[in-house]
């Protein structure tokens, strides 16, 4: 395979233009156009640089078949880069970099091994709107959630938390901790409720609490009506919804 093959291969695969191109390697459009039809070579420091970029030797850049033989379980591993030319703020309004190793995308949408943006998705990502294996933002999703407003995911922090282990102000999981809280073992300042639950208000099979509604055997010796005189009278500036979330959920 010649140079000029090589190169439009290489080029696709990693899902950039020809323009694209040329920027990471500061040349016009048009010369990598020409070095794609054979007319003309880049000189060996921008063989370098394309070389780095692929993440393959020269020899294989150039189309050494031996070599392109050797390696190609790394020449074929799977690469994408696209940005967006439409661009707010400087951002790009797509950036998606995925692939193998630390790939980072940034932009309004930011998909990549890393992503940063108003909304992101990525191993880590950091966002208004966020999803990844670890992410941080104002509305998080992932394995470790860290979310201002809200949190969901297997250890979720945040105003209101969701997830195996929860912690925020208002939490709900397998163990929940919080100023407002409901899970297996629920712990609260306030309101607790759960299957072992600790608070000043404490609903639950196993309570500790100042006031304790008590449910065994599948029977509840309160009603509904209880559990809401009791929240508005201990804390009567609590939020209706919340009242009504702990009235009438058990």
């Amino acid at each position: 395979m010649n140079f000029n093959e090589r190169l439009i291969e290489l080029r696709k695969a990693k899902g950039l233009s020809q323009e694209q191109l040329g920027e990471k390697l500061n040349v016009a459009r048009q010369t990598v156009s020409k070095w794609e039809l054979g007319t003309t070579t880049p000189e060996m420091n921008k063989l370098i640089v394309l070389a780095n970029l692929f993440n393959i030797s020269l020899d294989e850049l150039v189309g050494n078949s031996s070599s392109v033989e050797n390696r190609q379980s790394v020449s074929y591993r799977f690469e994408y880069e696209y940005s967006s030319k439409t661009k707010i703020m400087g951002l790009p309004l797509v950036h998606i970099n995925i692939g193998y190793g630390r790939r980072k995308a940034k932009g309004i949408v930011a998909i990549g091994n890393i992503a940063k943006g108003l909304l992101s998705i990525g191993g880590l990502s950091i966002g208004i709107f966020s999803i990844g294996g670890l992410s941080l933002g104002l509305f998080t999703l992932a394995g470790l959630s860290l979310g201002l407003l809200l949190a969901v995911g297997g250890i979720a922090m945040g105003a209101i938390s969701i997830g195996g282990l929860s912690i925020g102000i208002f939490a709900v999981g397998g163990f929940a901790l919080g100023i407002y809280s409901i899970g297996g073992c629920s712990i609260a300042q306030k309101i607790a409720m759960g299957g072992y639950a600790s608070g000043h208000i404490a609903i639950g099979e196993e309570t500790n609490g100042t006031i304790n509604f008590i449910s065994k055997n599948n029977f509840n010796h309160f009603t509904s009506s209880d559990i809401k005189n009791a929240i508005i009278k201990e804390f009567p500036d609590t939020w209706d919804i919340i009242v009504s979330i702990f009235s009438n959920l058990w």
